[in-house]
Order: structure tokens, then sequence, then C-alpha cells
């Protein structure tokens, strides 16, 4: 289910993601540190593989809709904290 989501309902939803993020990997950093467009892997937030799988999960479970393994997008979905929020707005079922 895509829907079309607007610039305010991102911004709304941004500090639910990155409290899931946080939440679901037990970081030891604040979800209002995470700055919206920095890399979530390498230089920025320091993710790898195993917290893409746990992330998906908790996303999954929490707004109704999987998050694929051999999705082609995946490198642009979760590139930055944005990324993975617009994907959520607009494929979430919850």
């Amino acid at each position: 289910m895509t829907q079309t989501t607007s610039p305010d309902t991102i911004t709304a939803l941004l500090p639910e993601v990155a409290e899931l993020i946080v939440s679901a990997l037990n970081l030891e950093v604040a979800p209002g540190e995470i700055e919206p467009d920095a890399p979530l892997f390498g230089d920025g937030l320091g993710l790898d593989s195993i917290d893409v799988l746990e992330i998906a999960l908790v996303i999954s479970k929490r707004y109704g809709f999987q998050l694929r393994s051999d999705n082609e997008d995946n490198i642009r979905i979760f590139s930055s904290l944005r990324a993975l929020t617009i994907h959520i707005a607009g494929q979430r079922t919850k």
C-alpha cells in the first residue's frame, strides 16, 4: 500500500522512527541526536547488516509491512533516517 506523504507527516514520524532504531538496537545515543540525513552505515550511525535485520523486524511489527532483503532499493531505503522514514510513511498499514 503506497500512499502520498506530506513533508509534515515525515517530520512528525522522524522522532518515532529514531526512537524505534535506538530501542531496537540498544544504542547509546538519544533518538534526537540522530541526524535525519546522516548515513545510517559507516561514518554516520555505524550500523551493519545485522542491525538492518533487527530494524526490519521491528518495522514490520510496528507498521504492518515487510522490508525484504532482496529489495534492490534497500541501499536507498536505509541510506538515512529520513530515507527510511519516507519509505515507512509510504508503505505502512498501521
